[in-house]
C-alpha cells in the first residue's frame, strides 16, 4: 500500500498543471513557496520509497541468482554422482553404484527445487523492475517540476520586486509633481518681474514729473523776462519812437520780427 500510494502521488504531482494552479491562487507567491516545500517533501518521501523498492528488488534478484546458481551446482553434483555410480557398476561394485545413484537422485531433486524457486520469483522480479523504472521516471518528472516551480517562483519574486520599485518611483514622482520646486521658482520670478516693472514705472513717473517741473520753471523764467522787458518798453515809450525814428528803420523791423518769433514759439 505504501508503494502504491507513493507511486500514485508521484504520478499526480508530475501531471500537475502549475499554470492552472497559479491562476486559481489568491497569492501566487505564497502558493509557489508552499508548493516548492511540498514538492521537496514529497520528493524526499518518494526517494525513500524508491530506494526501499530498489533494495527489495536487488534482494529478490540476488535470491534468484542464488537459486539459479544452486540449480546449476546441484546439477553438476548429480552428474558427478551418476558418473561415479557408473564407474562402480562397471567394476562390479553394485552396492556403491546404487549408493551414488541415490546421491545423484537427491542432487537432481535439489536442482529441481532450486529451479522452481528461481522460476517462481521471476514474475515478481519483472514486476518490481517495472515499478522501479516507473518510480525513477516519476522522480525525474518531479525534479523537473520542482525546477519549474523554483524558476517560476524566482521570476515572480523578481517581478514583484521590480513592480514594488516602480511603484515607489511613481509615488516619489507624484510627490515631486505636487511639490515641484521649479513651479515655486517660476512664481518667485514672476513676482520679481512685477516688482521690477513697478520700480521702472515709478522711475519713469518720477522722471517725467521732474522734467515737467523744470519745464515750468523755464517757462516761468522766460515769462518773467518778457514781462520785465515789456515793462521796460512801457517805461520808455516817449523815447522809443525817437530811438526808432532817430535810428535805423531796420531796428524796428527786427524787433517786430523777434516779437513775432516769440509769439510763434509760445
Amino acid at each position: 500500500m505504501v508503494k502504491q500510494s507513493i507511486f500514485g502521488r508521484i504520478a499526480q504531482l508530475t501531471r500537475a498543471n502549475i499554470n492552472a494552479l497559479l491562476d486559481q491562487a489568491e497569492d501566487p507567491q505564497k502558493m509557489l513557496d508552499q508548493m516548492v516545500r511540498d514538492y521537496r517533501n514529497n520528493i524526499a518521501e518518494a526517494e525513500q520509497a524508491v530506494a526501499q523498492t530498489i533494495g527489495n528488488l536487488r534482494m529478490l534478484e540476488k535470491d534468484h541468482a542464488e537459486d539459479v546458481e544452486a540449480a546449476r551446482s546441484w546439477g553438476a553434483k548429480a552428474l558427478a554422482a551418476s558418473r561415479q555410480a557408473d564407474t562402480f557398476r562397471a567394476q562390479g561394485n553394485s552396492a556403491d553404484a546404487e549408493k551414488f545413484d541415490n546421491l545423484a537422485k537427491v542432487a537432481l531433486q535439489r536442482q529441481i527445487q532450486s529451479e522452481g524457486e528461481a522460476k517462481a520469483v521471476e514474475p515478481t522480479i519483472a514486476s518490481q523492475q517495472e515499478v522501479v523504472a516507473s518510480l525513477k521516471k516519476g522522480l525525474d518528472g518531479m525534479r523537473g517540476k520542482l525546477g519549474e516551480l523554483e524558476a517560476k517562483r524566482n521570476q515572480l519574486v523578481a517581478r514583484a520586486k521590480v513592480a514594488d520599485a516602480q511603484s515607489k518611483v511613481t509615488d516619489a514622482m507624484k510627490g515631486i509633481d505636487m511639490m515641484d520646486p521649479t513651479s515655486e521658482i517660476s512664481r518667485f520670478e514672476e513676482k520679481v518681474r512685477r516688482e521690477e516693472a513697478r520700480v521702472m514705472g515709478q522711475q519713469e513717473l518720477q522722471a517725467s514729473s521732474i522734467d515737467a517741473q523744470f519745464n515750468q520753471l523755464e517757462d516761468l523764467g522766460e515769462m518773467t523776462e518778457i514781462e520785465a522787458r515789456l515793462a521796460a518798453l512801457k517805461a520808455g515809450t516817449t523815447e522809443a519812437p525817437r530811438a526808432i525814428s532817430g535810428g535805423d528803420a531796420s531796428a524796428a523791423d527786427q524787433l517786430s520780427i523777434d516779437y513775432s518769433k516769440g509769439q510763434e514759439q509760445h
